[in-house]
């Protein structure tokens, strides 16, 4: 059990009196308020790992939650299908789906054979998370210009996995480039 009071932003927790749903929490804020003489208020902005909603709650001080063990298991990208993304455990060479809408925006930078970090609750995947940078080929992208090499004017450029993302005037069809997966923002040029 975890005193509310411990709660901090990425802590996850289980509350059966929480609605919509009793899967398990994942603390965004934090807030503790106290007010004239009463006892002292637990305030926190909670995402439901399960079905993504987001709601604000307010514990009692001294109030209990139930801690939540999340595996975290190493996968590897294989393919994606009808099913969602197909993801393989490099121990036990074990393949399983995991959903589209839990992939999101990171299905734009997924190649074949991507390591990623899976967390698991009751042996359904709820999380995903990417290297924070990843090199990728870029495909398509017009001609730079002599001259604008030092300036900070981008251009669109598709990479190899078809993703679409903003790069200097400098880099060119067929160099590498190392991006950001968080936030689908160029780094720099791979030499």
């Amino acid at each position: 059990m975890i005193n509310v009071t411990d709660l901090r932003a990425g802590i996850v927790f289980e509350d059966p009196s929480t609605g919509s749903g009793h899967g398990p929490w994942v603390v965004l804020k934090y807030e503790h308020v106290k007010m004239g003489r009463g006892t002292a208020t637990i305030k926190v902005k909670i995402r439901n790992l399960l079905s993504g909603a987001t709601i604000e709650k307010a514990f009692i001080n001294g109030a209990r939650v139930q801690d939540v063990n999340l595996e975290k298991r190493k996968a590897q990208y294989l393919y994606q299908d009808a099913s969602g993304y197909v993801f393989m455990d490099p121990v036990s060479y074990e393949q399983f789906p995991v959903d589209g809408s839990l992939v999101g925006d990171y299905g734009k930078f997924l190649k074949e054979g991507t390591e990623v970090d899976l967390k698991f609750y009751n042996d359904k995947a709820i999380s995903i998370a990417l290297p924070l940078k990843m090199k990728f080929m870029v495909t398509d992208t017009e001609p730079g210009f002599k001259g604008n090499s030092v300036t900070n004017i981008y251009k669109e450029a598709q990479i190899e996995t078809g993703a679409k993302i903003k790069v200097p005037l400098f880099v060119e069809t067929g160099q590498e480039v190392l991006v950001n997966t968080e936030t689908g923002d160029y780094v720099e040029r791979v030499k």
